[in-house]
């Protein structure tokens, strides 16, 4: 009887991670996103309210490197960031 398993059989597919799981950042894709967050916070005494954009650039930069699952920015709480960004667009074309 032969126990021998055979690994190449199969492939391997890489995927977003599951909705709620945050892997670690083991490249460094968003070392400099996470440092300016960190900056702020400690600059405003840990009131995460003043570094939402700093957070956001942050959950940004990790659904780019799929290193969190791609939610809309609405849903994560950024929904009066996406307002203002928008307005500011329209207010820059002529």
């Amino acid at each position: 009887m032969s126990t021998a398993m055979n690994f190449s059989s199969k492939s391997f597919r890489p995927r977003a991670p599951d909705k709620g799981s945050f892997p670690l950042d083991h490249f460094g894709e968003c070392k400099a996103f996470k440092e300016k967050f960190m900056k702020c916070l400690k600059d405003n005494s840990y009131d995460n309210s003043m570094c939402r954009v700093q957070s956001k650039d942050y959950l940004e930069c990790r659904m780019d490197n799929q290193l969190m699952a791609k939610e809309p920015l609405e849903k994560l709480g950024f929904k009066d960031l996406m307002d203002k960004h928008s307005q500011e667009n329209k207010e820059a074309k002529p």
